[in-house]
């Protein structure tokens, strides 16, 4: 019998050429990344969105090495405010959904660190689970069971200085199954309801679920926001951007340090 203990390391190899596709050239220095997280918080055993869970010191952890490194940090509005003249390194993180956790947890980290975030916030976001207007399977309520932020929470995200609001419509609807009556209410009702209640001007908007028809980025523009963002993974060119449909590097609480550096370089982990 000939022995297959070769095989190992090639399959090994393969393995991790596979996910994290180191060969893949890094992305321009100059290009900010937009870094798109939803809760920082342990996973929970079992859970189906453990993706959407970084946990607090995994989240340290690479807050510290963007410090370290040299990278700087904007807002969203910042970033396109100063388009093409934001220099090497710049980024942006993102928190989706309005999770109570982005005060308790993330806050804290980043005063520590000295970054900034953009928080998209669904307005009627307690005790619901949205992600049955996705994909009707997910019938098991489990974001429904997640604290959300309270409107005192998000008074002391904006105090601190460190977060700008953006919205993230009403209900967090499927914007494929909108009529154009439905996608106005959500898209405009949102805006002017977050700066009435927070007295703060609302820019930026995020797609729920990142699900849209192009025809909807110009109602977006309608509505009053100057800049969207996708779940489109990757690292666009400012001189390219499209500021109502911008790219977003997906940072998962299934991954560890290697493939944060990866999706950094190159706007995704691997295949």
């Amino acid at each position: 019998m000939i022995s297959a203990w070769w095989l190992l390391p090639v399959l090994a190899a393969g393995w991790f050429s596979w996910r994290y596709a180191w060969w893949r050239p890094t992305v321009n220095l100059r290009y900010p990344r937009i870094l798109m997280y939803h809760m920082i918080t342990e996973p929970v055993a079992g859970a189906r969105f453990n993706g959407l869970r970084v946990s607090p010191s995994m989240f340290e952890r690479q807050l510290r090495w963007l410090k370290d490194n040299g990278w700087r940090s904007f807002t969203v509005s910042e970033l396109i405010d100063q388009a093409g003249q934001v220099g090497e390194k710049g980024f942006a993180i993102t928190f989706d959904d309005g999770y109570a956790d982005n005060a308790t947890r993330a806050l804290p980290l980043l005063q520590r660190y000295g970054c900034k975030a953009t928080l998209y916030l669904v307005v009627d976001r307690h005790d619901r689970d949205w992600s049955r207007a996705r994909k009707a399977h997910h019938d098991n309520d489990e974001l429904k069971g997640i604290a959300k932020l309270s409107d005192e929470q998000v008074e002391s995200l904006l105090a601190s200085g460190c977060f700008e609001l953006g919205a993230h419509t009403l209900t967090h609807p499927n914007f494929l199954e909108l009529d154009d009556a439905a996608l106005q209410q959500e898209l405009i009702e949102a805006k002017r309801q977050l700066e009435q209640r927070f007295q703060v001007p609302v820019r930026s908007f995020a797609y729920p679920f990142g699900l849209y028809r192009p025809p909807q980025v110009a109602a977006v523009r309608a509505a009053g926001y100057d800049s969207a963002v996708t779940v489109r993974e990757g690292i666009d060119k400012p001189a390219d951007w499209n500021p109502l449909e911008l790219a977003r590097v997906k940072i998962s609480g299934r991954d560890g340090m290697l493939a944060f550096r990866q999706r950094m370089r190159t706007g995704r982990r691997g295949a």
